[in-house]
């Protein structure tokens, strides 16, 4: 083919792309109204902390996004707990309630990350609690 003849194929193929469709064949994607990700606070321990070896210790917070919160991830490092992500369908507040096991921990430092993406796909910040066990 002729270059002449390739670039009118080319342009008539790019015109009828971005021209041929209406506003709702277009693809689209989910913006954020602030351009941040979900804010994660976890509440409860306020600051790194040791607790006693025996009963459970517990993590409480609370994840927020105006935008919608997609999925809340939970990393336990150091313990015998773990837990699935939430998936929060759009929910706009999260709270949870984390029950991490410390029998047998004694001398152990259980690290709890916890993090979120809201539906426009964006990331907050992570979340960080050291839970030393004596």
């Amino acid at each position: 083919m002729h270059l002449a003849a390739r670039k009118t194929v080319v342009w008539g193929v790019l015109l009828t792309l971005v021209g041929g469709c209406n506003g709702r064949d277009r693809l689209t994607f989910p913006t954020s109204s602030d351009g941040l990700g979900p804010d994660v606070t976890i509440i409860d321990p306020s600051q790194d902390t040791t607790v006693n070896e025996g009963p459970n210790a517990l993590v409480n917070g609370r994840v927020v996004d105006s935008d919608g919160i997609d999925t809340v991830y939970f990393d336990v490092q150091g313990g015998v707990t773990s837990f699935n992500p939430f998936v929060a369908r759009g929910a706009d507040t999260v709270t949870f309630q984390l029950p991490l096991t410390t029998n047998g921990l004694s001398g152990n430092t259980i690290t709890v990350s916890i993090s979120a993406v809201n539906l426009a796909g964006l990331h907050g910040d992570t979340t960080v609690r050291h839970i030393t066990v004596q």
